[in-house]
C-alpha cells in the first residue's frame, strides 16, 4: 500500500509536466495493483453508468416519486465525482442531462429544504456547477446552503429549531447520527464552489456538536440515544461525513483538531470489527449479525481518506481498505446492483428488528458507497 502511494503521489509529480503522462501512470499502477474486474475505475463506471438509466426513485413508495431523496442525491454525487476524477466528460454530460429537466418541466421533483434528508440535494447542483460552471447549478445548489441556515420555517419546525438557531447551528439540526453526512456534505460543496469559508465553518461547528454529544468512547455511535445499537449503515453516515469534511476543511480550522480526533478513534474501533472476510455487520460489534454492504462500503471509504491524506498509518489502514473494497465488489452482480443492503431503517430499541432488516439489490443506499469508493481510491 504505501508503495502503491508513492507511484500515485510520483504520477500526481509528473502531471504538473505532462497530464498524459500522469494518467498512463495512474492506469498502470491500478491495473497492475487489482485482481481482474475489480479495480477502481471498472467497476465506478458499471456502477455509474447503470444509475443513469435507473429511474427516479423514492424508496418504492410512490411511482413516479414526489421528490428526489437522500439515496438518489448520494449516489448522483458520487457518480458526478466519479466522472470528474476520471476525466470522462461523456458521463459528466448523461448526469447533467438527467438533471436537465429539473430545470423545467420536472422542478417538482427538486426537494424542498425543510429537512436534512432533502437539503443533502444541494451537493448535486454545486458538483454539476464546479464540473460544467454553469451558474444555474450554483444559484440553485448555494440558496439551498444558505437554506439551511436560515432562520426556522415551515411546517417541520419545533421549538428545538429555535434554540439550535440560536447557538448558530442550522435549525435542522436533530441529532440524529445520519445528519453529519447530510449537513456536511451540502455545506462542504458550498465551500469548494465558492470558496466562502463560512459554509465549511458552519459544517465544522455542526460536527464538533455531534460529536461531542453522541460519540461513544469507543469512538462508535448508537442509532439513537435511546437506542444502544452500533447500526452499520448509521455509522457509516458519520464516518463518511467526517472524511469528506477533513477532506475541504482548512488545517487552520478551530475544529480541526477536535474533529480528526473524533474520525480517528472511530477507524480504530472500525479497524477491529471488520471482519475476516473484509466486510462489516448490520450492527457493528455483534459477531451474529449479517454482512452489510451500504456500511462496508461507507467504512473502506473513510479509510481510504485517510490513507490517502496521512491521517491514518498506511500499514495498518491500506490493508483493511484493500480487504473492504475487495470483498464489497463480490456482492455487485451482473447488473451493477449491490446485494445486501439495509433497507431503509428508522430506529427501535430490539436487537431482532435490526438483525431482521430487509436485504435489498441494487438500493442506492448501497450504490452510492461503492462511487464514493471509486473516486477515493483514484484521488
Amino acid at each position: 500500500m504505501k508503495k502503491t502511494i508513492q507511484c500515485l503521489l510520483l504520477a500526481a509529480a509528473v502531471a504538473q509536466l505532462d497530464p498524459n503522462t500522469c494518467e498512463a501512470q495512474s492506469k498502470k499502477a491500478k491495473a497492475e495493483k487489482w485482481p481482474a474486474g475489480t479495480s477502481p475505475q471498472e467497476v465506478g463506471k458499471r456502477v455509474a453508468e447503470h444509475f443513469v438509466l435507473t429511474p427516479h426513485t423514492n424508496f418504492g413508495r410512490s411511482t413516479p416519486p414526489k421528490v428526489i431523496t437522500y439515496p438518489e442525491t448520494c449516489t448522483w454525487y458520487g457518480a458526478l465525482t466519479f466522472a470528474k476524477k476520471t476525466g470522462d466528460k461523456a458521463l459528466t454530460k448523461k448526469l447533467a442531462d438527467r438533471f436537465a429537466p429539473l430545470f423545467g418541466p420536472q422542478d417538482t421533483l427538486v426537494p424542498k429544504p425543510d429537512h436534512v434528508d432533502y437539503t443533502v440535494f444541494g451537493a448535486v447542483p454545486l458538483e454539476l456547477y464546479m464540473q460544467t460552471k454553469d451558474k444555474r447549478y450554483l444559484e440553485l445548489g448555494q440558496r439551498i446552503a444558505d437554506k439551511q441556515w436560515g432562520p426556522p420555517e415551515g411546517p417541520r419546525v419545533k421549538p428545538e429549531s429555535h434554540v439550535f438557531y440560536n447557538q448558530g447551528l442550522t435549525w435542522q439540526t436533530r441529532m440524529w447520527i445520519d445528519d453529519m453526512f447530510m449537513i456536511t456534505a451540502v455545506q462542504a460543496q458550498a465551500y469548494r464552489a465558492t470558496g466562502d469559508k463560512k459554509y465549511i465553518e458552519r459544517a465544522a461547528k455542526e460536527m464538533v456538536v455531534y460529536l461531542d454529544s453522541l460519540q461513544k468512547p469507543n469512538g462508535l455511535f448508537y442509532h439513537a440515544p435511546d437506542v444502544p445499537f452500533f447500526w452499520g449503515r448509521g455509522d457509516g453516515w458519520m464516518a463518511v461525513g467526517m472524511a469528506e469534511l477533513l477532506r475541504s476543511l482548512p488545517k487552520d480550522n478551530r475544529n480541526r483538531e477536535r474533529i480528526m480526533r473524533g474520525y480517528k478513534t472511530m477507524m480504530a474501533s472500525l479497524l477491529q470489527y471488520q471482519a475476516e472476510s473484509g466486510m462489516w455487520r448490520q450492527l457493528i460489534d455483534d459477531p451474529e449479525s449479517w454482512p452489510e454492504t451500504s456500511c462496508t462500503g461507507m467504512f473502506t471509504f473513510a479509510m481510504i481518506t485517510g490513507v490517502k491524506n496521512g491521517w491514518l498509518d498506511a500499514a495498518a489502514y491500506g490493508p483493511a481498505a484493500r480487504k473492504g473494497w475487495l470483498a464489497l465488489v463480490s456482492y455487485i452482480d451482473e447488473n451493477a446492483d449491490v446485494r445486501e443492503v439495509c433497507e431503509g431503517t428508522n430506529k427501535k430499541n430490539d436487537r431482532q428488528y435490526y438483525l431482521d432488516r430487509k436485504r435489498n439489490i441494487g438500493d442506492l443506499h448501497g450504490q452510492a458507497p461503492v462511487l464514493w469508493c471509486a473516486t477515493a481510491w483514484l484521488r
